[in-house]
């Protein structure tokens, strides 16, 4: 399935001239054509896969914690714990 055009793009029409927008909206304008191409040529590598069952239970399991209080721990700091560096990208 190709992902549908993000409505950021919508926001400009054909006509709409590139020495009409602002920085800004021209900095917002190829962030989103970027991402939307990306995921256009990409995809979803887990589309049309079934959720495992217990995979499931692990996930509800894990956000009942949360909602009730459970202390969540970054990925972060559980790199820091183990002497590991984390970088997101």
């Amino acid at each position: 399935m190709k992902p549908m055009k993000p409505m950021e793009l919508e926001e400009f029409t054909m006509s709409t001239r590139v020495a009409e927008l602002t920085v800004d909206e021209f900095k917002h304008f190829i962030e989103a054509t970027v991402e939307w191409k990306l995921l256009e040529m990409l995809g979803d590598p887990d589309e049309g896969l079934e959720l495992r069952e217990e995979i499931a239970t692990r996930l509800r399991r894990s956000l009942t914690a949360e909602e009730e209080g459970a202390r969540i721990i970054s990925a972060q700091e559980v790199a820091a714990q183990l002497g590991l560096e984390w970088s997101c990208v």
